[in-house]
């Protein structure tokens, strides 16, 4: 399976962009995007979720999780996030 670092760089070049493109997306500088492709850097969720939007895949797609590459449609199951719960 691919890991995170893999799954972004090939999304990138997947889609024929460059870096510089990819953090104009994200409103940050290529040399940035570059540490995040790398593993230099640790990606801000903020960038990861700006990323699946524009890519349209999901974050567990994107950070090595899941085979599946589309998100979902809908509301998540709330009871998921209920930290009360005992699963």
């Amino acid at each position: 399976m691919l890991s995170f670092l893999d799954r972004l760089r090939a999304l990138r070049e997947d889609n024929d962009l460059t870096q510089t493109q990819v953090a104009q997306v994200l409103g940050t500088s290529q040399t940035r995007y570059a540490r995040y492709e790398r593993g230099a850097n640790e990606m801000p969720i903020h960038h990861l979720l700006t990323l699946c939007g524009f890519y349209n895949v999901s974050a567990d797609f994107l950070l090595g999780v899941s085979i599946d590459k589309k998100r979902k449609q809908g509301s998540p199951d709330k009871s998921y996030f209920d930290l009360n719960s005992k699963k």
